[in-house]
């Protein structure tokens, strides 16, 4: 699969620090697993998937990277991990599939990956609460009309947004992306907006450029 804005976001955005553990869900080829190793260098990252060329890929990327002491790949689906509470994680980061009850692609591991018929809000929500330390936290990136959903279904598992980015394509459109950091703590939630791009195509906003720079050849 490409690489994807929202992966580039999470990632570059997702505040992982004093972390030791971590866990990316839905790992795909690797790219946000990668960013976390770059940015945290304290942190040991475990990394997911349910699809296995996609698991292998992450390995090699893995291997290749500077960091192959502290990234691992493991074919297992969240729901498995949770269930078997054996590891407990600072911080879950995860890109979950979100396209609700619209057509599934033809391609079946397209529709794994885009469709939340494999990973539901819910499920990830009530699967951190098992599995994160006391002072744990879960950065997601969601589309912006899920964000009540995922609120809710926070507040009932007793997690809170502490900070959230919303996310413009550009100036004159409206929000389509949500970055939420989810933990324990009650807290005031912290809210900024960013424009991905100024009013031409690729003349990427001086603020986006600041957030992804360290992870871009050209930009």
């Amino acid at each position: 699969m490409k690489v994807g804005t929202d992966g580039v976001l999470l990632g570059a955005w997702a505040d992982a620090s004093c972390t030791s553990s971590l866990l990316d869900v839905g790992t795909g080829t690797g790219l946000i697993a990668l960013m976390m190793a770059q940015r945290f260098p304290t942190a040991t990252i475990h990394a997911i998937d349910i699809d296995p060329d996609s698991v292998s890929q992450a390995v090699e990327n893995f291997e290749r990277s500077p960091w192959p002491d502290r990234l691992s790949a493991h074919l297992i689906s969240f729901q498995e991990l949770a269930s078997e509470g054996k590891m407990k994680f600072d911080h879950i980061v995860s890109n979950p599939p979100y396209f609700k009850n619209s057509l599934h692609a033809p391609d079946f591991k397209r529709t794994m990956a885009r469709h939340d018929s494999s990973l539901s809000f819910g499920e990830i929500i009530r699967g951190s609460v098992s599995i994160l330390k006391p002072q744990g936290k879960l950065s997601l990136i969601v589309p912006f009309e899920a964000v009540p959903e995922v609120l809710d279904l926070s507040t009932a598992c007793g997690l809170f947004c502490t900070r959230q980015l919303l996310v413009k394509p550009n100036p004159t459109k409206g929000v389509i992306r949500a970055l939420l950091e989810i933990g324990f703590s009650n807290l005031k939630t912290k809210t900024d907006t960013l424009v991905i791009e100024e009013e031409k195509r690729h003349n990427y906003s001086q603020a986006y450029k600041e957030l992804t720079n360290g992870f871009y050849l050209r930009l």
